[in-house]
């Protein structure tokens, strides 16, 4: 799948939003409620996530190479290692 992030799912709304598999290249996610999102297997080169709270989202697979991501909460399996390896590399994430 290829696209962007529905606005029904920027700040102020509830709800898990499904991003598996999804090429979110470049894109911006600030503001957008990703806790409990769906993002196994999701190509996020370059996106802007800094500030987002993704503590409960699935991440298993996608890649954050380039990703900005200051601010942001991972989930707890996500270890720094993982995350600095995916950003600086642009390795899949593995959840412990």
């Amino acid at each position: 799948r290829n696209g962007g992030v529905d606005a029904a799912h920027r700040a102020g709304q509830s709800g898990p939003i499904d991003l598996s598999s999804t090429n979110l290249r470049g894109s911006d996610l600030r503001g957008v409620d990703l806790r409990t999102a769906d993002m196994r297997g999701a190509y996020c080169h370059s996106v802007d996530i800094r500030g987002v709270d993704l503590s409960s989202a699935q991440l298993e697979g996608a890649s954050f190479h380039m990703a900005r991501v200051s601010g942001a909460y991972f989930p707890a399996n996500v270890s720094a290692d993982e995350l600095r390896l995916s950003v600086e590399l642009g390795t899949r994430i593995r959840c412990r």
